[in-house]
């Protein structure tokens, strides 16, 4: 990472200059910095195709990644497994292992030198998410209890996943969920039938909060940005997205009630959960 406020005339040395976060890393795309804490988060996308042992295990596996990577003051600087190693989603799936999801495995045929045990070594992801999902983003709320996420979609899965845009809860400036969680993301805006995309699907790309506590999400297969935004804060309310409320779970009318079928349209969706109503426009 570079400091912008103190480039010299000549510029930078990219090679021997600037601070090193981590390496090891593999498409992290999506970086933020915790509001409260200054902690560097990315979001990861993983490999494809991959095989273990012979056995086809791209399916489910490997997970697409949170990595924390320090501050700038203090960086990791550590080395997260990549090409060598990547983290267990379907560790049931990996054989030969005895893995727990977000632990780092050897792809293809382990040998004496790159193996489970080297890959345990190397700095492993603070969460996992389900293989393929494509996370292209991540944007704090302004006081730090809420990290969302947006998943660009899968190209290589007999079942689509992705496409949607989730929320991560955060304490003490680090994910509540623990680093072996199935469940840590709460999924907000989604396609109704993802046995339609990618053509027929919106596909969330970036991510931006603005002062008032809305999420403005785009989509570049439809062109479009959407607006998610809690209820009263249309209005003038209080957005609790800024000011810190908890999101809301997810439900089943919210999964249905998407914005597929609704965007080309150009009208409203809404997306109701337990505690919340949020309007998609």
């Amino acid at each position: 990472m570079f400091d912008l406020e103190n480039v010299t005339a000549n510029g930078y040395d990219f090679n021997t200059e600037g601070v090193l976060l981590g390496w090891g890393l593999r498409n992290d795309v999506g970086i933020a910095a915790h509001p409260a804490t200054g902690g560097l988060y990315s979001v990861e996308n993983s490999v494809d195709n991959i095989e273990r042992d012979g056995q086809d295990i791209h399916e489910n596996n490997p997970g697409e990644e949170l990595n924390y990577l320090g501050t700038i003051s203090a960086p990791s600087g550590r080395n997260y497994g990549y090409p060598f190693c990547f983290a267990a989603w379907n560790a049931s799936a990996i054989p030969n292992s005895n893995l727990a999801v977000g632990q780092q495995f050897a792809t293809g045929t382990p040998n004496n030198t790159i193996n489970d045990t080297y890959c345990a070594k190397q700095e492993a992801p603070r969460l996992t998410f389900q293989a393929h999902m494509a996370p292209l983003d991540i944007s704090f709320n302004n006081s730090g209890t809420e990290a969302w996420v947006s998943f660009h979609g899968s190209w290589d899965r007999t079942n689509p996943v992705g496409y949607k845009v989730s929320v991560l809860q955060f304490a003490n400036g680090e994910p509540v969920a623990p680093s072996n969680s199935s469940t840590s993301l709460t999924d907000v805006f989604v396609n109704a039938d993802n046995s339609r995309c990618p053509d027929q699907c919106f596909r969330p790309v970036g991510l931006a909060l603005d002062n008032q506590g809305r999420l403005f999400v785009s989509s570049d297969l439809t062109g479009e940005v959407y607006v998610i935004q809690r209820e009263g804060t249309a209005s003038g309310g209080t957005p609790s997205t800024t000011s810190g409320g908890g999101a809301p779970a997810a439900s089943p009318t919210s999964k249905q009630s998407s914005a597929h079928g609704h965007w080309s349209h150009g009208i409203c969706a809404l997306i109701i959960a337990l505690s919340a109503i949020y309007i998609v426009s």
